[in-house]
Formats: C-alpha cells, sequence, structure tokens
C-alpha cells in the first residue's frame, strides 16, 4: 500500500504546526479567565516563619492570595508520589508529605509558597514580587555525598541522614567474591551530570470549575490526559477522578517531564472554584529551571572482573544519586527499577549487583528524562567497558564482542533477571563500525595536519521499552466516510499522528486523508489509557490500534454478510473490501458503514514484556589542544528496532535523541551553589543547550530483529539516540587525549573542563 506501513509517509500534523493552526494549552481562551503567578523562596533550605501576602493582596487588580492555611483549611491534600518502594534492608521508604504550597520548612530553590491570581498576568506577577516571606536561612546540600555527610543539614526529621531510599539488586556477596577471583577488576568512577529538560514549550494549566454540578476541567500540556487524572486528582482533593475532565491539546515538547503531576496543576484547580472562575497560570523559563523536575544527577563506582581470556566474571555499581528536596511521582524510579537491571547491557556477565542510596538535596525534584534511568546504565556499562579495553591492551571492539550476547542465545536472561527476546549485537556493531569506516580512521587521522587530537569512540546501548501495562484505542467508521482513531497516547512532537494514520489505513485499506486521530481529553470512550512514557506509544498503543480495527472489521464483516445474503464465514476482507467467495460480488468498508450508519471496534491492549532495541554508535571527534574545544567529525548510527512503521519518523526521532545526548555530554549542565543552593545556570546565557554548530550530520540507519513480545514486532525507539549517543561521545574523546595521559573525563565536556584535564595530564 502506498502509504502503509514501512513507508517513509510525511507527517500529517506539520501543515497545520507550521501554518500556525497547531492548538496548544495558550490557545485555550474562556470567558471572565484570571492568571495566577506564584511567589516562590528564594532561599533553598530554611525554616518558614511565615509568608505576609497583605501588600499583595491591595495592589490593583488583585483578586486573591492563597497561602498553605487556605489549603489546609479546605482539605487540600498533598501531591503524590506514584513509585514507593522498600529499603534494602527491610521497612518502606519514608514519605514525607509534599504540600502545594510550603509548610514548615523550605526545602529547594524555587519552592512555591503563595498562589496569587489577578485579572492579568502582569498584575499577578507584580503582586506575586511583595509577598513577604520571613525564612530563617539553613546550610544546604545540593549533591547526595554531602547530603549523606555527618553533620549535614537534614531536610525530613523522618528521613534521617537525608536517606530517601537504599535500595539494591543483586546479590553483592556472590558479586565481590566473583570480583575477588577474577584475573583483574577493572574501577571506574562517574558522573552522571543534572540537566534541565528544556522542553520548547514551558509548563501551563488552566484550571476551571461548575458550580452547580461540582465538576472540574484541567487544560494543560501533559504526556496523558487519563494518567495525569488518576495519578493526583483524587489525592489531592479528596474526590473521584471522574469530576475531573482533564485536556490535552498539542504540546510542544514532554520528554518525561510532563508525565508528572505538579503542584501548579493543583492550584489553578483550587483558585477556579474557589473565585468562580478560569484560572490561568504559564510558567516562564526562568521559572521553569526552578521548578521543572529535572534528570540524571548520580554519582556511580563500578567495578569490573575480567578473566585470562577477557571475558567478564562479576560487575559491581555503588550509586548515590538524588531525588530532589521534594519527590516526584516517579522521582526514585530512575536510578533504582529503570536504570540498574540494565546494568549488564549486552554482555554476558554471570553475576551483577547494584547498590543505589537516594538523597534529599536542597534543589529542584528529580524525575524522569528521555530514557529515564536507561541512559545512566548504558553511560556507566560502555564508559567501563572501554575503559577496561585500554587497561587490558585490547581493542574496544575486540573486548565487547567477546562478551556480546550471541544472536543464537536468543531469548536470553540477563543477571538482573531481564528476558532480552531478539536481538544480534555483534552483528550490529559490526554493521556501525563498517558504516563508520573504523578501519580507515587511522589514515584519516595521518593525514591531517592541523594539529588536532583526533579520537574514535563507539558505545553499543540496549535498553527497555513499553514497560508492562495496557492501552486502549476505539476506531469509529462514521456514515459519512470519515474514520476516527480515540487513543490514550499523547504525542509531544514525536509523530503519533502521522504513524497511527498510516498504520490504521493500512488495516482499513481507506485512504489517510479519511482518518482523524483523536487524543487528550478524558472524555473520550477509552477503555483504558496509559500515556506517553517509555517509548510505549507504538508497541502499546499499536497493539491496541490493531485489536480495535480488528474488532471493527469483524462488527463491519457481520453488516456486510447480512447486506450479501452470506455468511459472514464466507467473506474476506482485503484493501478495504469485503469479497464473497466464489462471487465477483465485493462491497468496500465505507459503504457497509455508510449503510450501518456507523461501525465502531475497541481494543485493550496489554503487553507483559518489555522491548529491548538497541544499536551501536561511533563518534569520530578532533580536539583542540590549546582550547579544548570538540569538533564532532562523524557520528554514526546503526539500531535494531525491530519492525519499522515509518522510516522518516524514526530518523528524526533518533536524530532528536542524538542532539540531546550530545547537549548532556559537551554542554549540559545545571549548577547549584554547593554552601547556599543559588543556581547559577539558571537561563540559556550560563545553561548550554547544543547549537547547530555543535552537531555534525548524522548517518542513521537500522538493522532490524523482529521482537517477540508484541504482535506487531516492533521496539520502541524514541529514547535510544539519548542513550547512545553521551558514552560513544566521550569515549571518543579520550580516546583523542589518551596519547596526553588523560584517563577518564566526567560530562559535560565543556572547552573549559577538557583543557584543565589536559593541563592536569601534562604536569
Amino acid at each position: 500500500m502506498k502509504f502503509g506501513v514501512g513507508q517513509p509517509f510525511r507527517r500529517v500534523e506539520d501543515i497545520r504546526f507550521i501554518t500556525g493552526q497547531g492548538h496548544y494549552t495558550d490557545d485555550y481562551r474562556f470567558e471572565g479567565e484570571a492568571y495566577a503567578a506564584l511567589a516562590r523562596s528564594s532561599v533553598a533550605h530554611g525554616v518558614l516563619k511565615g509568608v505576609d501576602a497583605e501588600a499583595a493582596r491591595a495592589m490593583p487588580g488583585v483578586l486573591a492570595v492563597f497561602t498553605a492555611e487556605d489549603l489546609a483549611r479546605d482539605g487540600i491534600g498533598t501531591m503524590p508520589v506514584t513509585i514507593v518502594l522498600d529499603h534494602a534492608e527491610g521497612g518502606r521508604m519514608p514519605l514525607p508529605p509534599r504540600p502545594l504550597l510550603a509548610t514548615g520548612k523550605v526545602r529547594y530553590l524555587g519552592e512555591p509558597l503563595a498562589f496569587v491570581v489577578a485579572e492579568s498576568a502582569q498584575a499577578a506577577i507584580e503582586a506575586a514580587e511583595v509577598v513577604e516571606i520571613v525564612v530563617d536561612e539553613l546550610p544546604a546540600v545540593v549533591v547526595p555525598d554531602a547530603a549523606f555527610a555527618p553533620g549535614a543539614p537534614q531536610l525530613y526529621e523522618d528521613a534521617p541522614g537525608n536517606l530517601a531510599l537504599h535500595w539494591s539488586i543483586g546479590d553483592l556477596e556472590a558479586a565481590d567474591a566473583a570480583l575477588a577471583a577474577s584475573e583483574r577488576v577493572i574501577s571506574l568512577a562517574l558522573v552522571n551530570n543534572r540537566i534541565v529538560v528544556s522542553s520548547l514549550e514551558p509548563r501551563n494549566a488552566i484550571g476551571l470549575h461548575d458550580a452547580e454540578t461540582g465538576d472540574f476541567t484541567l487544560v494543560t500540556g501533559s504526556q496523558g490526559s487519563h494518567m495525569l487524572r488518576a495519578w493526583f486528582f483524587e489525592a489531592v482533593f479528596g474526590l473521584p477522578p471522574e469530576k475531573l475532565r482533564v485536556i490535552t491539546p498539542d504540546v510542544g515538547g514532554g520528554f518525561g517531564m510532563k508525565a508528572v503531576p505538579y503542584p501548579e496543576q493543583a492550584l489553578v484547580l483550587y483558585a477556579a472554584r474557589a473565585l468562580g472562575r478560569p484560572v490561568r497560570w504559564q510558567s516562564s523559563r526562568a521559572e521553569a529551571f526552578l521548578s521543572d523536575t529535572q534528570g540524571r544527577d548520580n554519582r556511580s563506582l563500578a567495578r569490573l572482573g575480567v578473566d585470562r581470556e577477557g571475558r567478564f566474571t562479576a560487575l559491581t555499581v555503588e550509586t548515590q544519586a538524588s531525588c530532589g528536596g521534594a519527590l516526584s511521582a516517579f522521582g526514585v524510579y530512575c536510578p533504582t527499577l529503570a536504570g540498574p537491571p540494565m546494568a549488564p547491557g549486552v554482555y554476558r556477565i554471570p553475576v551483577v549487583a547494584t547498590d543505589v542510596r537516594i538523597a534529599y538535596t536542597n534543589n529542584a525534584p528529580m524525575d524522569a528524562y528521555r530514557g529515564a534511568g536507561r541512559p545512566e546504565a548504558t553511560y556507566l556499562i560502555e564508559r567501563l567497558v572501554d575503559h577496561a579495553a585500554r587497561e587490558l591492551g585490547l581493542a574496544p571492539d575486540d573486548l565487547r564482542a567477546r562478551n556480546m550476547i550471541g544472536a543464537g542465545e536468543m531469548p536470553f536472561t540477563t543477571a538482573t533477571g531481564l528476558v532480552y527476546d531478539s536481538g544480534d549485537f555483534e552483528s550490529v556493531m559490526r554493521a556501525g563500525m563498517a558504516a563508520a569506516d573504523w578501519s580507515g580512521f587511522g589514515l584519516r587521522k595521518a593525514a591531517t595536519g592541523d594539529g588536532l587530537m583526533r579520537g574514535i569512540g563507539m558505545a553499543y546501548y540496549v535498553e527497555r521499552t513499553g514497560v508492562p501495562g495496557k492501552e486502549g484505542a476505539v476506531v469509529e467508521i462514521g456514515a459519512d466516510g470519515k474514520v476516527v482513531l480515540h487513543v490514550g497516547t499523547q504525542s509531544t512532537g514525536q509523530g503519533h499522528e502521522t504513524t497511527y494514520v498510516q498504520m490504521l489505513a493500512e488495516k482499513l485499506g481507506v485512504e489517510p486523508q479519511h482518518i482523524q486521530v483523536r487524543t487528550g481529553d478524558t472524555t473520550q470512550p477509552m477503555p483504558s489509557a496509559g500515556g506517553t512514557v517509555a517509548s510505549r506509544t507504538m508497541v502499546h498503543g499499536g497493539g491496541a490500534l490493531k485489536l480495535a480495527a480488528e474488532a471493527a472489521i469483524s462488527e463491519a464483516c457481520a453488516h456486510a454478510a447480512r447486506m450479501l445474503d452470506a455468511p459472514p464465514e464466507h467473506l474476506a476482507f482485503e484493501d478495504g473490501l469485503f469479497r464473497l467467495a466464489g462471487t465477483n460480488r465485493h462491497l468496500s468498508l465505507l459503504d457497509v458503514a455508510a449503510h450501518a450508519g456507523g461501525i465502531s471496534g475497541t481494543g485493550d491492549f496489554e503487553q507483559l514484556a518489555g522491548t529491548f532495541p538497541n544499536g551501536v554508535h561511533v563518534c569520530e571527534v578532533a580536539v583542540e589542544v590549546e582550547t579544548g574545544r570538540i569538533h564532532i567529525e562523524r557520528f554514526t548510527v546503526v539500531d535494531d528496532f525491530g519492525r519499522v512503521l515509518n522510516p522518516l519518523i524514526l530518523a528524526g526521532q533518533v536524530h532528536g535523541g542524538i542532539a540531546q545526548g550530545i547537549g548532556q555530554a559537551m554542554t549540559e549542565h545545571l549548577v547549584y551553589d554547593e554552601e547556599t543552593g543559588q543556581l547559577l545556570s539558571g537561563s540559556f546565557m550560563d545553561y548550554g543547550l547544543p547549537r547547530a554548530d555543535d552537531l555534525p550530520f548524522f548517518d542513521v540507519s537500522t538493522q532490524n530483529v523482529p521482537c517477540t513480545t508484541n504482535p506487531l514486532g516492533i521496539k520502541g525507539a524514541g529514547e535510544a539516540g539519548a542513550i547512545g549517543a553521551p558514552p560513544a561521545l566521550v569515549n571518543a574523546v579520550i580516546d583523542a587525549l589518551a596519547p596526553l595521559g588523560v584517563r577518564t573525563l566526567d560530562m559535560p565536556l565543556t572547552p573549559a573542563r577538557v583543557w584543565e584535564a589536559i593541563r592536569a595530564a601534562s604536569v
């Protein structure tokens, strides 16, 4: 089929976006709406003595200033935590309450203290600035080791030593014993730097309340309206989720940060009920740096055992991570359930153990960011394997090949209990090396006379996507010939609409222009909805679409059989037509729907196992010794994504992920002052997003092995680029600087940091 699955079908949503016809939260307008702003803490840690809002309430245009006392009086609850785990030594992790507005103490810079509502946005902002906050400032801690140090300032009484969670996976005693019996043990300490998400569209929320019914409506950018409602509304308001309608229109970037609920989304609902009018809040970019959940930020010590033949014997990892000054919904997920199970990567390591300690620190809450723990796991193992190859005097591909799980070993159960269903890792690695002309690097390096230090590096990633869960879909084929697909996943720029249209057009045999995709509204007729996280949309949503389309075809078949006066089993459906066996009689699906007054089908798909996309990134760099500046000269990727639905959209997703990965590796770093907790990189003047001239053209291709754990044979692809890029780039830079004595570097590899490493190595 011309527009079927596997074809590079151009994005159907782009026309409305590039012509200004997109409909985002800011495009929603309601009669009588008011505007909100927040008074936020200007200190990172302190005892909150009082919030004086009288001057703000007296300012022109101000309708109300709500404080924690108002919320408590009205019985408003606290923000929920979705992932709650047990300590390794037993006992549940503490759950200090996170109120919508701080009370008692402030624990991070920018923590909300008062919610100002006014007739205009400017009036609200000006009034928020005069809210007087009385705080007795306390010492701050912004990194885990400082938070765990004896005598460190305590953030919560019920989290002694600032320990949010002590968690482990694997048998640490067995791993230590295996290391002790190994021929060599290679150790490496690594930092995975804290980064801010920087979505193109900052967060926002509009709250409405119907006084007659008591129903609420929330319009907000999210990664799934159904899951957002389920996660916070009942906990905060004590009302059943059905009392809230959540509408998520077009969204300009999510990357995990918009998957979780925030206090502002509850505050606009509370204020709308209190004032009897719609209330709108829009984050500024400065607020985003303070209040959006942030990503990564952990420190690990890894030890890899190797035998005489260069085969891995054991791996142990000790990690310290931060969850920030308050627990976000998935605050402890990334360093525990997401990352450590992926620690072995694509390697046959008999014993693996990871010990994780998560600290409360005086900075913004931590949560998922593109890849959510899997980039940290890949960075650790791929930096460690490259380091081991250098220590052992082996080529990096040779050491990898000796230890890679073979295609003939699939399905393979790793030492952490995950089951890789499919993959041919060494073959993909060799394909990537060939595409990058790895063997020709030496000649290219020798042919240059510009004085730059050149290096080449690789990283092989594997990640888990489409984690177990359910997703629903409803297909409606109208009597007018229009097809509507209702789905619960939410596009934040990935091109879901196009791929869904493409899949449904092939399944139903109808032209793409007849299909409309609807999402982002909790009033939709959905059997279940899990939202967009962990690259699950095409695994879960695609599975649900398949079931819903088949149900619609089955209903239409029964109706067509009556129209043709034949048993349904004598009809075959292909390319949009029902054909009666042994005759030339046929009916189109759209004609049947018109005759029936409309046809519908519902699918509720449950995915019980993850998918494991994997691939190799090869990076080639040139480094200026005198300045430390890195030039990326080549970047090559070969991925295994199972079945490819749309290669054009797939390439775009990989390109975007690589850009974010390179950003983390080279330029991005959120810096807090270690004594005061003040943010030192709180704008794009100080925080280094990658620019066009930082990035080369990417050579991206696939060598796919179909997935066996879902009916479409696909493996999630949205996060892959951000996972493989950082270790590939850092490995390339270490390769370039190794002749100068540089053995390791921590991200981000800014010119200053590289220059300092070169100077330190030459001393």
